[in-house]
């Protein structure tokens, strides 16, 4: 009878309580499903795009394709339901469906930190080390790279949601997030998160300081490259494809060490809510803006595929 009774306090669902309960804010959902629609949008066509243009299959855009179909992934696996708080009272999620959201976000989140080091070493191999781009950067040394990368988000992902699954959650069940991520839900367990806390510490860190620290180092040695460039077009051209790097990763990193990195209370969750708008919704609707928009290949591939469709339509 203990047994049966202390299982009917366990929390089967949980409730999120979304980006805010204020209603004059509830206009926000028209600006989230616009940035998702925009986001769906420019990350499958760039995705079409790679995929069907031979000229674009170099390693360059073979991480850019999976950074946007990592981009296309995660964005599918919190947005529905953020956008479900602005337009129903409740919005409820059970528990199994929350520790697999949880997943599939960690999967994803580590995964794309990984696929921008990935870039930001390509671009360094590009620059720095022009002779030898086509031996280095081979396609099974790519394949074998973006593989590592899935592996540590999977890795990462496990290892988190291995760790929430054994915290026991009583009588709270109000997610103070958009979305279930492990700070929020740390929050609620009626059992010990020093375990879950010191996993955070350890696995966050390692996931965002290696990235960041290689892609500093990276993008020392390129700038260093860039200013013995005595060509001007050239010293132009290599900016301007690394500084589309640098604000996607400047904005994914700043705000997720903000998010992690940080003493967890109710105030700073509620600071950690906006900042991770940042690396959830803005980050994925921004790439593949960025790397179209400011891509002369990507744009050309465009241009042609344009041109192509509407001849189909003529005829």
């Amino acid at each position: 009878m203990r047994m049966l009774a202390r299982n009917d306090s366990l929390v089967t669902e949980f409730i999120l309580a979304g980006l805010t309960d204020r209603p004059e804010l509830q206009p926000l959902f028209y600006l989230f499903l616009m940035i998702y629609i925009v986001t769906m949008v420019g990350s499958l066509g760039l995705t079409v795009l790679i995929g069907i243009n031979s000229h674009l299959h170099t390693p360059m855009y073979y991480f850019l394709f999976n950074l946007s179909f990592i981009d296309l992934c995660y964005s599918s696996v919190f947005t529905p339901k953020m956008l479900m708080n602005f337009v129903s009272k409740k919005n409820i999620i059970s528990y199994v469906g929350c520790m697999t959201q949880l997943f599939f976000f960690l999967f994803f989140v580590i995964s794309e930190c990984y696929m921008l080091t990935l870039m930001a070493y390509d671009r360094y191999v590009a620059i720095c080390n022009p002779l030898l781009y086509k031996v280095t950067m081979s396609h099974e040394m790519c394949s074998v790279l973006t593989l590592a990368a899935y592996a540590m988000g999977f890795a990462g992902a496990t290892v988190h949601t291995g760790y929430m699954l054994k915290l026991t959650f009583c009588n709270a069940n109000i997610i103070n997030h958009y979305l279930c991520d492990i700070l929020p839900l740390l929050q609620l367990s009626c059992t010990s998160t020093y375990v879950n806390e010191v996993v955070v510490l350890i696995v966050v860190g390692i996931n965002i300081t290696i990235p960041s620290f290689t892609i500093v180092i990276s993008y020392i040695f390129i700038l260093i490259s860039i200013l013995h460039i005595r060509s001007t077009q050239g010293r132009s051209k290599a900016f301007s494809t690394c500084s589309s790097h640098i604000i996607s990763i400047s904005l994914f990193f700043g705000s997720a060490t903000f998010m992690y990195l940080k003493y967890s209370s109710r105030e700073s969750m509620d600071q950690g809510k906006v900042s991770s708008i940042f690396y959830t919704n803005v980050g994925p609707m921004l790439n593949p803006l960025i790397y179209s928009l400011r891509n002369k290949d990507v744009k050309v591939a465009l241009r042609k595929a344009l041109i192509k469709i509407q001849r189909r339509n003529i005829f």
